[in-house]
């Protein structure tokens, strides 16, 4: 049997912009985005927060248009292990599949609520789930995934992250166990499998087929070692410079790149660099570096563009 010939689709997201919110003082506006991260040379995005970029898809298309700019996903959480919840968290799904749909998209990324308030450090709820609410969650987002096939003809990719029920190497292969492959391919962070000390390479090798979408980041390993021997809450440790630009962390990413290209595997590979909050002018920089370095990495099976000039009347550095 001939192995099918691997497709690393390469992108980046607002997240690399420091952008966590769909409307904060403190971000890029979405227009610089669009066009910052079309210079660098990417060609697929994802959407953010639903909200920051424009929601209405002829607007959306037109903006993307100009800039040589596809979306691959658009980005909900869950939180299905609380009794009650479906309503409100399909409530959400609905406006992002639908503009991802209408754009030509193909994921919605799924990412559980955190247990902690993210800007008291409080626990909001127990770090471990019982039984019975660890399998309302699964059975949650076995039902999330068919609905999002049957709905919108979209799959989602569940989303491993920092302080949430699913974050350490152990939460993932129990997720992974517990729910259904023809429903439910994992986002693989792996920055955030990283955080927790996971192994990128293991979680590739084992589980080739449930490997359904990438999020491309490092962490410092030092920051980290900090991070997790004083509790520190998630979004402080982005302010602490948990997440830093490839080559500077872990994982490596020439290694992780060689696992996906030898599996055959068609995925995106979306850059994520956690920020929030920063200067305006910090992330262009950084961006336009991490395309050189991924691109560096020679992979001919590596999808990333190169680096454009901004169209003429766009929204510039507004």
């Amino acid at each position: 049997m001939t192995q099918q010939q691997s497709r690393i689709r390469v992108g980046s997201a607002p997240d690399s912009w420091g952008v966590w919110f769909p409307d904060d003082p403190q971000q890029v506006p979405w227009l610089r985005f669009l066009d910052e991260v079309s210079a660098c040379g990417y060609e697929w995005i994802e959407l953010g927060p639903y909200g920051y970029l424009p929601t209405d898809p002829d607007q959306l298309s037109d903006e993307l248009g100009t800039r040589g700019l596809k979306v691959s996903a658009g980005t909900v959480f869950e939180h299905l292990h609380r009794p009650d919840s479906w309503d409100a968290v399909w409530g959400q799904v609905k406006d992002v599949a639908a503009l991802t749909a209408a754009m030509g998209g193909t994921h919605v990324v799924v990412i559980p609520d955190t247990f902690r308030d993210q800007k008291t450090g409080a626990d909001v709820e127990s770090r471990h789930l019982t039984p019975e609410a660890w399998t309302a969650k699964t059975t949650g987002v076995d039902r999330l995934g068919r609905a999002v096939q049957e709905e919108y003809g979209l799959s989602i990719a569940f989303h491993p992250h920092a302080e949430t029920h699913v974050g350490h190497q152990a939460d993932i292969e129990r997720f992974l166990a517990d729910t259904d492959p023809r429903y439910v391919p994992l986002c693989l962070d792996t920055g955030h499998v990283s955080y927790y000390r996971g192994d990128n390479l293991d979680l590739i090798r084992r589980y080739p087929e449930r490997i359904g979408y990438l999020h491309l980041k490092q962490v410092d390993p030092a920051v980290i070692d900090r991070v997790l021997a004083e509790d520190i809450v998630w979004p402080e440790a982005v302010r602490m410079g948990a997440m830093v630009e490839p080559p500077n962390g872990v994982p490596e990413y020439p290694p992780l790149l060689a696992a996906i290209d030898e599996l055959g595997l068609d995925v995106f590979a979306i850059v994520e660099h956690d920020l929030y909050p920063c200067a305006p002018d910090v992330p262009l920089p950084i961006a336009q570096r991490t395309h050189r370095y991924i691109a560096s990495c020679g992979f001919p099976s590596l999808e990333i563009g190169t680096p454009r000039t901004p169209a003429p009347g766009s929204g510039g550095q507004a």
